[in-house]
């Protein structure tokens, strides 16, 4: 078993354009309530007291981060990340020093609860592989025909899961699947899928499904809604 880790970094690839969102910046940068998504997010992993750190990986074209108060925070450093989201992650990885364990959270989900994070922390004390927040798929799933609108066949939804963040691994192992997986030229969507790649089995570790991911316009509404509702639980 692995020995219980107690600081962790987190990496944070920001460097999206996130273009479904027809904003005018990067969706991270789209405000909820006083501050921007990407403060939203930030400030979820930081409450929490084993996260010592949290790299944010910024595009080089970026002109918002550095005006953010975000950004003037010790415990925040950004660094500059790449075209595709394991290029910003390996680059938050190259930054993390000699971090045992590293979480890699999506920019764009700011609705994090502490007790989901709570809980994927404590994978590191029953693995040497890690885990991601997940929620299992609740709806019917419809395969559809290739290029037409039209629905080839019902999918079971025995055993799936919608992927989440966090995901939670070690620094090393991760980076290296990432690197051998990238190198291969395998499709990466996550940083599970590339432990995945390489025969590795991360854990699933059940999640809130109102840690949702701002990705259309619509998404901001029900993200202010959460976060409201979050910050009136932790004030009772």
């Amino acid at each position: 078993m692995s020995e219980t880790v107690r600081d962790v970094i987190a990496v944070v690839p920001a460097a999206g354009i996130g273009s479904r969102m027809q904003a005018q910046c990067p969706k991270q940068y789209l405000t909820i309530g006083d501050k921007t998504i990407l403060e939203h997010t930030v400030v979820a992993l930081l409450r929490h007291p084993r996260v010592k750190k949290v790299i944010v990986a910024i595009s080089p074209d970026d002109c918002w981060f550095d005006t953010l108060a975000l950004a003037a925070l010790p415990q925040v450093q950004k660094v500059t990340g790449g075209v595709q989201r394991a290029d910003s992650v390996l680059a938050g990885l190259n930054a993390a020093d000699n971090a045992g364990w590293v979480l890699v959270h999506d920019a764009a989900r700011p609705c994090l609860h502490p007790d989901d994070l709570t809980r994927l922390l404590a994978v590191s004390e029953r693995s040497r592989v890690g885990g991601i927040l997940a929620s299992p798929v609740r709806d019917t799933m419809k395969r559809g025909e290739p290029a037409a609108s039209r629905i080839a066949h019902t999918v079971s939804r025995d055993d799936l899961w919608h992927a989440l963040t966090p995901q939670f691994f070690p620094l090393e192992l991760l980076r290296d699947c990432l690197i051998r997986a990238l190198d291969d030229g395998a499709t990466i969507t996550d940083e599970a899928s590339a432990l995945e790649y390489c025969g590795f089995h991360p854990e699933l570790v059940s999640g809130r499904a109102d840690n949702i991911k701002v990705t259309r316009p619509e998404d901001l509404a029900l993200a202010a809604f959460y976060l409201t509702r979050l910050q009136q639980t932790e004030n009772n």
